[in-house]
């Protein structure tokens, strides 16, 4: 059995658990605290998703993690092997990751820091990015063919952390997108199911 670090507040754990579910790899992976010393021994960084698999090795990051899933199973494939596809596929799962981070850093520099301490043009610094990520894909709709791919999984992660954590500012104006995580949340019903928590 391997052991996933699980935060539900992560949308970088997120991401695992969507792809967990796709591959239908639920019986084979137990969900552990991320403060769980079984895995914080094998991961200097102590960062979360860690993945310590049966014969004790450490995979690390959520990219990593999810691609080493994909091997498990042959289908459905999410990291397509097509050149031009899986470059496509990378290259939409990093801006996902880039909205998520600068989301992330929004939401520590309000949490972690006294207000009088915030640094404003920092703040706006990481908004921008994320207005600018969300201004794309509604100009862009990433089109979905018989099952979602990694790519997907982490736009649809990245637009959930922001509902979760900036309260769906980027709705506003962004209909299109609006309707394409509402279709991706019913075609994945493992959406739903990892809603974050605090």
């Amino acid at each position: 059995m391997m052991i996933l670090t699980a935060s539900k507040a992560s949308p970088f754990v997120r991401k695992v658990l969507l792809t967990i579910a796709l591959k239908d790899l639920q019986g084979q992976v137990e969900q552990a605290d991320d403060h769980d010393r079984r895995i914080r021994a094998h991961n200097p960084l102590h960062k979360i998703p860690t993945l310590l698999l049966e014969d004790g090795e450490a995979v690390q990051d959520s990219h990593v993690i999810c691609e080493y899933l994909d091997m498990l199973k042959p289908e459905p494939r999410l990291f397509p092997s097509n050149i031009k596809q899986r470059s496509r596929t990378l290259t939409l799962a990093s801006l996902g990751d880039g909205i998520m981070e600068a989301a992330l850093l929004v939401m520590f520099e309000s949490r972690f820091r006294p207000a009088d301490k915030w640094v404003q043009s920092w703040v706006d610094r990481q908004q921008s990015k994320i207005d600018a990520g969300v201004d794309w894909l509604e100009n862009n709709i990433p089109v979905i063919g018989e099952h979602p791919d990694y790519g997907h999984i982490t736009i649809a992660c990245a637009l959930g952390y922001l509902d979760f954590r900036l309260k769906g500012a980027w709705r506003h104006g962004h209909p299109k997108l609006v309707a394409w995580l509402d279709s991706f949340a019913e075609r994945t019903p493992a959406f739903g199911q990892s809603m974050p928590e605090d």
